[in-house]
């Protein structure tokens, strides 16, 4: 068997068929729908009924199952896939806490066409955080399934009770199992996680998280098939894809791959820093935090969803944060109407589309700019969850008020978390002020730590210059596809620069800019929000697709492709013809 020297302790061997298969834990579609799959003793849940809501989490916050949006019947499936995993946790050399790697191989593994998907989860996700993209194509196709968390997850670590996760999920003390995340830092309070305190910056270590993640696949498929062995690039097919922050991953492993292991990429909206192109998400997020509830109430978003009250009023909190950017000098109009139009175009003239600002007002009401730039500057700092910067911290909530978790909650957290607090009864706290505006007093700080020149910022920028993505090798297929709408990434700080990057280096990506597409396929069940979009995992499958062709059938690859004219949803059920594939 290959070398797997980068494995920390044990590798777990887990077989899953009948009601447990590996694409949806035996819950099929219907039951990925469903309710939250039932723990029968909620203080102390299963390894199984721990794994099984975990992959039902990852599916439901990446893929729109809502009865309108044409899951397992105008596109994608959740086919019984029966199989065996191999996990555990592996470390990049330097760094202070591990990722876990998970390999899914499916007992119907394509002997005569060897192909192992390599894929990094979404946003901090949790290891199963890319099932819906790489599981849910990759297993039907015969192939193995490779995930890492790329540090992040859920493995919560509660200084109350001394505890993280195990690596099969269950909640341990410290000292009593090797855990997902442990904190260097002994003593302290409230909740810690791998992201933001784990003293790394695990977002520069993304690629080579990516391709340890393969290496370990490889070296899985050893031990399931010897007499197969072995498995190595020359004879099978490494096949990286992610979205997001995933889709992040591989472009940053396709820019690290000295070894020429990846045989193509397919990155959904992803969030890539170019060198000297583009925008830094930290810089752009921390200025959404401050100015986009501000522009947005500016009367071009008054339909826009999310850009009003469920009355279809203004937000009174967006029309405190005009006031108070003018009590700081920030805008310089004296009415309303006026301070909206001035923070509307300052946005703009940063870069900031229209279609961005709107498809944005999602992550404006849902706080997610701060919750983003908190937790992201703690990990550029190195800061542990006592130290971090801008005075937040996390903690349970208990009357929502700082706490302590009940066991119930605690142990859901592995199997329900997203990676990034809040929620699952965890707060970001600190940071605010009892004024009307109470947030703007951290949100400020954050900012600062871009624009301004003391240690903390100059530390923030080193750290922001590490994620900068390499070039990939000249004969590398890839394939890059974005959501003309995305709010969060918008195409314009993220892709784009960084497809044109590759080009001026004599590279020929294949780009999608998808119209009607945005960042949160799992948004478009919400009411209103589906009616102006269209999901963006079919053209990923697509992409897929294509590059198995190429792979597999020898079918040439394009040296470019126009990108698919898809209608808005609308009202009604997706249909196959508004894809426009």
């Amino acid at each position: 068997m290959q070398g797997t020297d980068f494995v920390q302790g044990e590798v777990s061997v887990t077989t899953h068929r009948g009601h447990d298969d590996l694409l949806s834990a035996g819950l099929g579609l219907d039951g990925l729908k469903g309710p939250p799959a039932p723990f029968a003793n909620p203080v102390q849940p299963t390894v199984q009924e721990l794994r099984r809501r975990a992959i039902q989490t990852s599916w439901k916050g990446i893929a729109d199952l809502g009865p309108l949006g044409g899951y397992g019947t105008v596109y994608g499936a959740v086919p019984d896939v029966p199989g065996r995993e191999y996990q555990a946790f592996a470390k990049i050399p330097g760094a202070h806490q591990p990722h876990r790697v998970l390999v899914q191989i499916p007992d119907h593994f394509d002997q005569t066409h060897r192909c192992l998907v390599v894929t990094a989860s979404s946003g901090s996700r949790g290891v199963y955080g890319a099932i819906a993209l790489a599981g849910a194509w990759g297993l039907p196709h015969g192939c193995a399934v490779a995930y890492t968390d790329k540090g992040t997850g859920s493995g919560y670590f509660d200084y109350a009770d001394d505890s993280g996760v195990a690596l099969n999920g269950e909640r341990a003390k410290r000292g009593t199992a090797v855990l997902e995340f442990e904190p260097t830092e002994t003593k302290g309070e409230g909740i810690a996680f791998k992201h933001a305190h784990s003293g790394d910056n695990p977002e520069a270590d993304w690629g080579r998280d990516v391709l340890q993640a393969a290496q370990f696949g490889l070296a899985m498929l050893d031990r399931a098939f010897p007499d197969q062995a072995p498995f190595t690039p020359q004879n099978t097919k490494i096949v990286a894809t992610g979205l997001s922050n995933g889709g992040g991953a591989v472009l940053q492993a396709a820019g690290v791959d000295e070894h020429h292991l990846l045989a193509g990429v397919v990155a959904l909206e992803p969030n890539v820093h170019t060198p000297n192109h583009g925008r830094a998400l930290y810089d752009y997020a921390s200025e959404a935090a401050v100015w986009l509830p501000c522009a947005l109430m500016d009367a071009r978003f008054a339909s826009t969803p999310f850009a009003r009250d469920a009355k279809g009023a203004q937000h009174a909190a967006w029309a405190a944060r005009c006031a108070s950017l003018h009590a700081q000098g920030l805008l310089k109009a004296s009415t309303l109407e006026q301070q909206v139009a001035e923070a509307y175009d300052h946005l703009h003239g940063t870069g900031w589309t229209d279609q961005a600002m709107a498809t944005a007002a999602s992550s404006t009401a849902l706080d997610l700019w701060r919750v983003i730039s908190a937790a992201y500057a703690s990990a550029y700092l190195r800061r542990g969850a006592n130290h971090m910067p801008c005075g937040y911290h996390y903690a349970a909530i208990v009357n929502g008020k700082p706490g302590v978790a009940d066991e119930a909650t605690r142990a859901s957290w592995w199997a329900d978390g997203s990676g990034i607090p809040p929620g699952n009864g965890i707060g970001l706290f600190g940071g605010s002020d009892d004024s009307a505006d109470p947030h703007l007093a951290g949100i400020t700080c954050l900012r600062k730590l871009w624009t301004g020149d003391d240690a903390d910022a100059q530390a923030l920028h080193a750290s922001v210059s590490a994620l900068a993505v390499k070039l990939p090798r000249k004969d590398l297929p890839m394939w890059i596809l974005h959501g003309a709408s995305d709010g969060l990434l918008p195409t314009a700080f993220t892709s784009e620069p960084y497809v044109a990057w590759l080009h001026a280096e004599d590279r020929r990506p294949l780009y999608w800019k998808v119209p009607h597409a945005q960042h949160f396929d799992a948004f478009l069940a919400l009411p209103g929000f589906g009616d102006q979009h269209l999901p963006l995992l079919p053209y990923g499958y697509a992409a897929l697709d294509r590059l198995w062709a190429h792979l597999f059938q020898k079918q040439p690859w394009p040296t470019e492709l126009p990108t698919p004219a898809g209608t808005a949803r609308g009202a009604g059920a997706l249909e196959q013809s508004m894809l426009g594939l």
